[in-house]
């Protein structure tokens, strides 16, 4: 069995109720609308944020469930396929997934009104509900995306990322949104409010962790879905080149800075970059960090009884830092 069917086998049967749910929560009386989101549905990722819904929800309520469940899964979903489909656009990007983005087959303008339909669809679903505690903590994310995704454009413009604003950055663009996941899984179930909190947190280490190893792959020489050095070529300031320049010499530094800024698309000046980094003890304090905040992860599990659930989530932990795409 693969990872993710290992960590979905708990939940096999919400997860399908769900996908019926997640399909239903997006229909509209626009044909070309349903035409878009069956393609979206159609090529849908491998739903790590639902089943965090699921599993937290689960694992906090000894098996409980309630319908408000299947809404918060739905509602992370949505606001995050919205955040894809505004990502595509920004980043002038074709592929999704290995399929073409929305933005490559209907052009811009369309590809940002369906990421404003999935969001405000997102919303509705609390709202006509009521499960305003729910729309608090997606809202939260939404800020916080936005807040990571403009500091990032920012500060890559003078390459000044500091380890502090690099861990701002990601907890906002990526974090924010796992941690949402959980809180919403826990408040779903009508947990208290230290328990969604921990379980808020919780979400933020896994997505900081997840983040920590995606930049990882830029300097991987395994066939994954990321080219090697891209982050180097868009001028993104990851933690193994910030933690390089952070110990190097000034004339090393100087020489760093020069070729992320005049000669990033070089593509033997970005191999150099990616050598030395690896030399210079960049890999290994990075994976010490994600491996930091794992550890952190799973603190927070130790809190609850053996569950298949939480068996779950500790799988969920390893496959974060395992994983090779």
């Amino acid at each position: 069995m693969k990872p993710a069917e290992l960590i979905k086998f708990p939940i096999k049967k919400e997860m399908e109720l769900f996908e019926k749910k997640f399909k239903d929560s997006m229909l509209s009386k626009v044909p070309l609308l349903n035409r878009i989101t069956y393609y979206i549905v159609r090529r849908k990722g491998k739903q790590m944020r639902p089943m965090f819904v699921f599993l937290v929800a689960k694992m906090v309520s000894d098996g409980g469930f309630d319908e408000r469940t299947y809404r918060g899964a739905s509602v992370i979903e949505l606001i995050h396929t919205a955040t894809l489909v505004h990502d595509d656009v920004v980043d002038d990007s074709n592929r999704r997934r290995g399929f073409f983005s929305i933005n490559a087959l209907w052009k811009n303008k369309i590809a940002v009104l369906v990421g404003d339909f999935l969001l405000s669809k997102g919303l509705l679903l609390s709202i006509d509900n009521e499960d305003f505690d729910l729309l608090k903590l997606i809202s939260i994310a939404v800020r916080e995306m936005s807040e990571g995704e403009l500091l990032q454009i920012e500060k890559a413009r003078k390459l000044d990322i500091t380890e502090d604003v690099y861990f701002d950055i990601i907890r906002q663009k990526t974090a924010t949104l796992i941690a949402a996941c959980c809180g919403i899984g826990a408040a779903s179930v009508g947990a208290n409010q230290e328990t969604v909190q921990q379980m808020r947190k919780f979400g933020e280490y896994i997505g900081i962790a997840f983040q920590i190893k995606d930049d990882l792959f830029d300097y991987t020489d395994d066939k994954i879905g990321k080219p090697t050095g891209i982050d180097i070529k868009e001028q993104k300031m990851t933690l193994p080149l910030i933690h390089t320049l952070n110990t190097c010499s000034n004339k090393e530094k100087s020489w760093l800075i020069n070729t992320i800024k005049k000669h990033n698309k070089d593509k033997k000046r970005v191999k150099e970059v990616i050598t030395f980094v690896k030399e210079n003890g960049g890999i290994e304090y990075t994976i010490s960090q994600m491996n930091d905040y794992k550890d952190k992860a799973l603190s927070i599990l130790e809190n609850y009884p053996k569950s298949s659930y939480k068996d779950s989530l500790l799988l969920m932990i390893d496959y974060v830092v395992e994983r090779r795409v």
